[in-house]
C-alpha cells in the first residue's frame, strides 16, 4: 500500500496481484515441468510422440488436398498474421471507444506470449520431429509450438477485448465459438504436417491460455487514470458495483 492508497485500494491491489500471481505460477509449473521431461529425453514420451507423428503424417502425406489445406492455414495462422489482426483490434478500440487501458492490456498481452514462445524454446531446444518422407518443413526449435502458443494467446485476448462491446449475447457466443475452433485447428494442423509433436501444441495452448488468464487477473480491478479507463467494465469492479462512497451509476455498455 502506498502512502496515497486507502487501505481498501491496497487491498483490492493485493488481491488483484494474488490472482496473477497464482495463474502466472501455474503456467509456469506446466510449461517447466513439460520442459524438463522433454530435455531429459524421457523414453515413454518420446517413443509415443514419434508413433503419433508417423500417424499423422501418413494420413496427411497421400491427400493433396489436406495437404493444401494444412499449408494454407499454416501461412493464415503465422503468428505475425494474428498479431496484425490484433493490433488493428486494438487500435480499434483505442480510437473508436476510448478504452485506451484495456487496448493497451490487449497488445502487452499479445507481446509478452510472443516474447514467452522465443524465450521458451531457446530454454528447452527441442529439435523438430524427424520423418522420412516430410509432408512440410520448418525452421527453429519444437518446443513450445509457435502457431499454437500464438493463436491460443491471441484468441483468448481478442475474446476478452472484445466482450464488453459485442451485444447482445448471441454474438458474444459466435466470438467464443469462432476462437475455439482456431486454436485446436492450429494446433491439430501442426501435427500433421509433421513439424511439431503433440507435446508442442499441447503444452503450447496451455501457455498461451494461461499467459492470457494471469495477464487478465491482473488487469481486472487495475485504477489507471480515468482518461485511459473509460467506462471499461473490468475496472474498478468494486466502485462500479457501488461498494465505495464514491461509486458512479453502471454505463450503458455496463447495464
Amino acid at each position: 500500500v502506498t502512502s496515497t492508497d486507502t487501505p481498501a485500494e491496497g487491498s483490492t491491489r493485493a488481491r488483484r496481484l494474488g490472482r496473477a500471481s497464482a495463474h502466472a505460477a501455474t503456467v509456469a509449473i506446466v510449461l517447466g515441468g513439460a520442459g524438463f521431461l522433454i530435455r531429459s529425453t524421457w523414453g515413454p514420451l518420446q517413443g509415443a510422440a514419434d508413433a503419433i507423428i508417423g500417424w499423422a503424417t501418413d494420413l496427411s502425406r497421400p491427400r493433396e488436398g489436406l495437404r493444401s489445406l494444412l499449408v494454407l492455414w499454416q501461412e493464415l495462422t503465422q503468428p505475425v498474421n494474428l498479431y496484425a489482426v490484433g493490433a488493428l483490434l486494438c487500435l480499434w478500440v483505442w480510437l473508436a471507444e476510448g478504452l485506451r487501458a484495456r487496448a493497451g492490456w490487449a497488445f502487452g498481452t499479445m507481446m509478452g506470449a510472443w516474447i514467452l514462445r522465443l524465450l521458451a524454446k531457446l530454454v528447452v531446444q527441442r529439435a523438430r520431429p524427424v520423418v522420412e518422407d516430410p509432408v512440410s518443413l520448418a525452421p527453429g526449435y519444437s518446443f513450445p509450438s509457435g502457431h499454437a502458443l500464438n493463436s491460443a494467446a491471441w484468441a483468448t485476448t481478442v475474446v476478452i477485448l472484445l466482450w464488453p462491446l459485442v451485444r447482445p449475447l448471441a454474438w458474444r457466443a459466435v466470438l467464443v465459438a469462432l476462437a475455439t475452433l482456431v486454436v485446436p485447428a492450429t494446433a491439430l494442423d501442426r501435427v500433421l504436417l509433421g513439424v511439431h509433436y503433440p507435446s508442442d501444441v499441447t503444452v503450447g495452448v496451455l501457455t498461451g491460455v494461461g499467459l492470457v488468464l494471469a495477464s487478465y487477473a491482473g488487469y481486472r480491478g487495475w485504477n489507471p487514470p480515468a482518461a485511459a479507463r473509460g467506462d471499461d467494465p473490468d475496472l474498478r469492479p468494486d466502485r462500479a458495483a457501488g461498494d465505495g462512497p464514491t461509486a458512479s451509476p453502471p454505463t450503458a455498455r455496463e447495464a
